[in-house]
């Protein structure tokens, strides 16, 4: 590995944990921020929602103009954008101007996680290295997200739930100085003009179904804006399939879901955001308001899970060489959809060490998951559309959280854990929507392992075909 490659990955790994972490470190700071700018559970519901649905909306987008434009250039953009806006966080007064500014965050997070695989695709041609390069990333990602409780926890405990905002600043202005002196710029040769039909016709469709599958519960499904929503929706993503279908250059090809592994990553990553992910909020809140541990026992209680996960990911550089990607995509949904089954023995009065079989479980599916579905979705495409490819999966992985969550949170009543109901209703709910997470993990198993069999070459084709 040549020192432009290390400094490569380890920047983007960076790049990634932040972002990462900013999903999930502030569920342990949410009943800080509630005391401290006096909102109520829907205030603290739009701190998670306005980073994804920002996140979600524009991550297509993001990946295509850094294909034409530049990856290293956007990335820089991404990495400015959310560091700048981190600092505008943690000095909001109010929540409106704090769901603001994580909005924006989200825009620079979604750069960043657009461009974070292309740049390491281009920086590690070599399939080997590559799959050591990814193996990193992945472990990276489920890792940040598990121990992000943890990081949240501890900041808010012993400083301020601002400095889980604070903390960005020196990461991300060293990160942009790694960027700027270290990373290889690269891009699309074959470039044409951006596809503004497109692009202005995707982001706002997924806008619009991102915002309704993320308020559904709390304007109710059936009202005006909802309603509205998700018609104008339906409406810019039809539209912008048929300007697709006809522009002579579009920003995403339509063709590229016609390769079963393509759109197997994409069932992939979509099943383990939509279950285990998404439930990541509920759990935090039985762990603190059920069970009632500190912010930093709850982050703590992640721990071995977070270990685990690194452990699994990394092995996958060498494991990944042997194993087919259709089998290894399968058992980690499968283990991912066992270890939310595992926690549903979880009682209103249950001991913390209960959690710990279910975490384990799904954590090491988590582990086997990430590099290879980011490896698959990578080969899949085209090199030149590498940025494009990434955003795709990312977009995935994003409208799984949102619509988990929205989904899951239609079976959990929140604010039973803040005090409007019962204990034991919130369990019987996290219940519900932990048998629902499982059955969605172990679905899209059963889908990947369907779209990633091995196909039958052209010649063998032929030759049944005469016989």
């Amino acid at each position: 590995m040549t020192r432009t490659q290390r400094w490569t990955l380890a920047v983007v790994c960076a790049a990634t944990a932040m972002l990462m972490l900013d999903i999930a470190v502030v569920n342990t700071a949410l009943s800080a921020i509630a005391a401290d700018l006096d909102t109520d559970l829907t205030g603290l519901q739009w701190i998670v929602d306005a980073y994804t649905l920002s996140l979600a909306a524009t991550v297509i987008t993001m990946g295509s103009l850094a294909d034409r434009f530049g990856r290293r250039r956007l990335f820089t953009i991404g990495l400015a954008l959310f560091t700048a806006t981190s600092l505008l966080c943690a000095a909001a007064q109010s929540i409106t101007a704090l769901n603001v500014a994580r909005a924006a965050q989200g825009i620079g997070a979604a750069v960043m996680f657009a461009v974070s695989l292309a740049v390491l695709s281009h920086a590690f041609p070599r399939i080997d290295e590559r799959m050591k390069a990814l193996a990193a990333y992945g472990a990276t990602m489920g890792g940040s997200f598990a121990v992000g409780p943890l990081v949240g926890g501890a900041l808010t405990s012993a400083l301020d739930w601002r400095f889980i905002f604070l903390i960005n600043l020196p990461l991300g202005l060293a990160c942009l100085w790694i960027v700027r002196r270290f990373v290889v710029e690269s891009m699309n040769p074959a470039a044409t003009r951006v596809d503004r039909p497109g692009l202005l016709t995707l982001t706002g469709g997924l806008f619009l179904l991102v915002f309704a599958l993320l308020r559904g519960n709390e304007e109710g499904w059936g009202s005006a804006p909802i309603v509205a929503s998700f018609a104008g929706a339906a409406l810019l993503l039809c539209a912008f399939v048929a300007v697709e279908a006809r522009v002579a250059h579009p920003m995403l090809p339509l063709g590229l879901f016609r390769n079963p592994a393509f759109s197997g990553a994409q069932v992939a990553a979509f099943g383990i955001s939509g279950s285990l992910f998404a439930m990541w909020f509920y759990m935090t809140l039985y762990l603190q308001q059920i069970l009632g541990l500190s912010a930093v026992e709850a982050g703590l209680v992640y721990v071995p899970g977070t270990l685990l996960n690194f452990v699994v990911a990394g092995s996958m550089a060498s494991v990944g060489q042997k194993v087919s990607p259709r089998a290894l995509i399968s058992l980690g949904l499968v283990l991912v959809g066992l270890g939310q089954a595992l926690l549903t023995v979880l009682g209103a009065d249950s001991s913390w060490w209960l959690f710990l079989p279910g975490l384990l479980v799904a954590m090491a599916g988590t582990g086997i998951l990430n590099p290879i579905v980011s490896q698959v979705a990578l080969g899949s495409a085209p090199p030149e559309r590498s940025g494009l490819a990434a955003g795709v999966n990312d977009m995935f992985r994003q409208a799984g959280i949102a619509v988990g969550v929205a989904a899951l949170g239609a079976l959990v009543p929140a604010g039973a854990a803040l005090g409007a109901g019962s204990p034991q209703a919130y369990v019987d709910g996290f219940h519900d929507a932990l048998w629902v997470g499982s059955a969605v993990a172990l679905a899209c198993a059963g889908a990947t392992a369907v779209l990633l069999r091995p196909r039958r070459t052209v010649a063998r084709d032929a030759v049944l075909e005469a016989g």
